[in-house]
């Protein structure tokens, strides 16, 4: 019964936290994974109350609920970066060049594309994938198997998640935002003075090649706002989780 519910732990971290639920890795990978993952923090895994009957059952789904909620509050700042990428792609002109993301097999623009991948990156770069691990060991010292039910404070964050993908996600693309008004009235402006200037052939690739500069310029700034915000979220999980 404890392997089985450190198990389902387990599996709750490669189904829904980042990088490790990417669907380009096969999943007999993830599952070995998962059963190694069990096999060495078996020693730190304890079970007080043991409960063959139904409530075995709820004991495994609280498991994968564990890993759904810690996963989701890791994949809210992803969906950050990638909301900034369809406002970016909004005001280039890039809303119909859409790719299909393997990670969530839907379409998305192609700035939200790179600026997911890049994220990404940045996450191994900083050893992310190890502070999930990490994560994961000390829950066992902390929250019992079979023993974790999401409380109201847990909830309250979550909601305040999804709200903060739109807000964070417009703040990082206003310095594009912001040029392509400018850019927008400066045409206008154009268009008045000099009649014979035409918007659609000229006008456009300005737009993209302003877009384009601004983003590499601000990308770095980005990535480390990223990385403060994947780093919060860990620290939060050590009070919503461990409280």
């Amino acid at each position: 019964a404890t392997f089985m519910l450190l198990f389902a732990r387990m599996s709750g971290l490669i189904v829904f936290f980042p990088f490790f639920s990417h669907n380009s890795i096969p999943m007999i990978i993830k599952t070995t994974f998962a059963l190694f993952l069990t096999m060495y923090l078996f020693p730190l895994a304890k079970l007080e109350i043991l409960h063959l009957d139904s409530f075995f059952i709820i004991q495994l789904l609280s498991e994968i609920v564990f890993g759904m909620i810690a996963g989701l509050m890791l994949q809210i700042v992803f969906a950050i970066v990638m909301m900034a990428g369809e406002q970016i792609a909004f005001t280039m002109g890039f809303t119909m060049a859409s790719v299909l993301d393997p990670s969530s097999g839907t379409n998305m623009p192609i700035t939200s594309q790179i600026l997911h991948l890049i994220a990404l990156l940045f996450f191994l770069a900083f050893d992310g994938h190890h502070l999930m691990l990490l994560f994961l060991s000390h829950s066992l010292g902390y929250i019992n198997l079979g023993g974790f039910y999401p409380h109201e404070n847990l909830m309250h964050y979550l909601n305040m998640g999804m709200l903060n993908i739109f807000i964070i996600g417009f703040t990082m693309s206003f310095p594009i935002l912001g040029i392509s008004l400018l850019a927008d009235t400066i045409f206008g402006l154009l268009m008045k003075t000099m009649p014979q200037f035409n918007l659609l052939v000229i006008g456009y690739p300005i737009k993209i090649a302003l877009g384009f500069v601004v983003l590499i310029a601000i990308l770095l700034v980005m990535m480390q706002y990223f990385k403060d915000l994947i780093l919060e979220v860990f620290t939060h999980m050590q009070t919503l989780f461990f409280a």
